[in-house]
């Protein structure tokens, strides 16, 4: 039998098309068991009248664009207006992503209607002096100060591209930025 439970199925109920979650299956009947999320009670299907539901992958999009997108949402835009280039309120770092890529519309489009999950940055160590007490730390107080890469609740050793560019002398950091995969990778 090609089904288990917890898998998510359509099925036709009452001449409408319907999706539910496989509850128990009976490989002696061929049957499965379907909850259904508006019926209290599950349903017994041939196990031939039932079909998986593919999930799609989900988008991938960086930062600022799920934050334009929820910022859209919030202030009742609808997609094309989102994606408008005469949108006043558009910020300068969505446009410039939205002209840069053919395929960055469409992707924009399907993030807006089908889900979306956050792209997630590259973390840099700051490394100020060669060895293991050479990279900057930040207190949760704002206190820089150099000792070991390794993080903790009180201090942070890994930084994004945007948190390191915003410190003060953040320009100057960021020229002995590590990104930290490559950095663990050396080890």
């Amino acid at each position: 039998m090609r089904f288990k439970k917890g898998d998510k199925v359509e099925f036709i109920y009452r001449n409408k098309k319907s999706v539910g979650e496989i509850n128990g299956v009976y490989p002696g009947t061929q049957e499965v068991s379907i909850k259904q999320s508006d019926s209290p009670v599950d349903l017994l299907f041939s196990d031939k009248a039932v079909v998986k539901v593919e999930e799609q992958e989900r988008i991938v999009v960086p930062q600022f664009v799920a934050d334009w997108i929820s910022q859209c949402k919030q202030e009742g835009y609808d997609l094309s207006w989102s994606i408008s280039y005469e949108n006043n309120d558009m910020p300068d770092e969505i446009y410039e992503w939205l002209t840069s890529a053919a395929d960055n519309q469409e992707l924009f489009a399907r993030a807006w209607l089908d889900g979306y999950e956050v792209e997630k940055e590259p973390l840099y160590w700051v490394q100020l002096i060669e060895g293991a007490s050479g990279y900057l730390n930040v207190r949760n107080d704002g206190i820089q100060f150099i000792n070991s890469s390794g993080q903790t609740a009180e201090l942070k050793t890994r930084f994004t591209e945007k948190e390191i560019k915003a410190m003060d002398k953040g320009g100057a950091y960021w020229q002995f930025a590590v990104l930290v995969e490559e950095a663990e990778g050396e080890e």
